[in-house]
Order: structure tokens, then sequence, then C-alpha cells
């Protein structure tokens, strides 16, 4: 299964190392990254591929928000097809 991460939040030191790690962990590959900085907010969006992973999604989302919490930030886990229906023009 191919999902969406999405990171917002005020830039700081570790938030591509904390949110790769987890990934790895979970045996998720990151299939495109792209992430900008513009003044002092970060923005991330990652295509993922979760179909290794030992963990459902609903645990891959509750790890990722945990990490959202502790820097401070917006982390989302949403399946490709949800998030291509929601964003379609």
């Amino acid at each position: 299964m191919k999902a969406i991460v999405t990171v917002m939040g005020i830039d700081r030191k570790g938030i591509i190392a904390k949110v790769s790690a987890c990934l790895s962990e979970n045996n998720i590959n990151i299939l495109d990254i792209n992430q900008t900085i513009m003044q002092d907010l970060f923005t991330m969006v990652m295509y993922v591929d979760m179909s290794d992973s030992e963990n459902d999604f609903a645990y891959v989302s509750k790890k990722l928000s945990e990490i959202g919490e502790e820097l401070g930030l917006e982390i989302r886990l949403q399946h490709e097809e949800i998030f291509r229906s929601m964003h379609r023009i």
C-alpha cells in the first residue's frame, strides 16, 4: 500500500531524521520526498510504500503523530487514494 506523509511546523533540527527513522523502523520505504523551508516554516511531503511493514496503518500513524507532538509539528499519514481524491482538481 502506498501512502502520503505530510509534515508542517516551525523548523528545527532533527525533523527529517526522526520521521525517516520511524519509517525505517516500521520497514516503510520512502519513494519520493519534497521538503521546503520558508522563513522558519518547515513543510515536507513523502510518498511512501507500506507494503513490507508488519505494522498496520493505525499504528504507524500513531507513531508519527507522537513524533509530531514531541517536535511541535503536525504529521499526518494518509492512504494515497484518499489523499488523491481530496486534492483532485
